[in-house]
């Protein structure tokens, strides 16, 4: 799985093998320039997932539910899925455990897929201390096992496990019936999910699991140079690419 945030990143990816498509709340920080994702509305989901669903991608779409859209009250959490489904999302994703497994129950009741996601789960950074690696303390491990485990018997279709130590992503794999897609939790999940940017070099930080597979930065900033030195000096846009008017006409 790949993240995408907009209609021609979406159309360039629907054409590879790449089995889904996260719209991120992740947008805030690498879309955005926010300083994290607590200031991402449903507002901004609702217009990037439908962005992305112009595309049609053959993926499967899932859109992360912003920060207080499904915590208040789960009739607010039904809507706000329900919203995105309509703007064309085929499933979404919440973060949290044990906490959150009623309003999963409803949700899928609805009829909207829900994708689970524990570990470093950054709509609670500050509960968590920070941006963190998740389980090191014994009682954080079992802590992620038994949310793994609830959020299975909720209904979810699959789990995202970030940024937590290698053995207990594998041991949170074994345990559950659901995949498991990991960002930053190691080798030994059933899928692997990256933020785009981080993937094309497009960021002005990149977390230490990422892997760039090209410097878009360095890319652009060449075209770029590129284009305003032709300007200055007279090569774009060159007289062989136009017709002249004629007055003749």
């Amino acid at each position: 799985m790949l993240t995408a945030y907009d209609y021609p990143t979406a159309r360039v990816i629907s054409k590879t093998e790449l089995d889904g498509i996260l719209v991120g709340d992740s947008l805030g920080m690498v879309v955005l320039g926010l300083e994290n994702t607590l200031k991402v509305t449903m507002g901004d989901m609702a217009r990037h997932v439908a962005a992305v669903a112009r595309a049609k991608p053959k993926q499967l779409i899932v859109a992360d539910m912003p920060f207080l859209s499904y915590e208040v009250s789960t009739n607010d959490a039904v809507k706000n899925a329900g919203k995105l489904a309509k703007y064309g999302a085929d499933s979404v994703k919440l973060e949290g455990g044990e906490e959150i497994t009623d309003v999963i129950r409803h949700i899928v009741s609805a009829g909207i897929p829900v994708m689970g996601h524990i570990g470093l789960t950054p709509q609670r950074f500050l509960k968590l201390g920070g941006f963190r690696t998740v389980g090191k303390r014994e009682s954080e491990a079992q802590q992620l096992l038994r949310d793994a485990k609830a959020l299975e018997e909720a209904g979810v279709f699959s789990i995202v496990i970030e940024n937590t130590y290698t053995e207990i992503a594998r041991k949170i794999t074994e345990a559950v019936n659901v995949p498991t897609i990991c960002i930053g939790a190691g080798p030994y999940c059933d899928g692997q999910i990256l933020v785009i940017h981080d993937l094309l070099g497009f960021t002005e930080f990149s977390p230490y699991f990422a892997k760039a597979y090209v410097n878009l930065n360095e890319i652009i900033g060449k075209a770029v140079e590129e284009y305003v030195s032709d300007v200055k000096n007279g090569k774009f846009p060159s007289k062989e690419n136009y017709k002249e008017i004629s007055d003749n006409r």
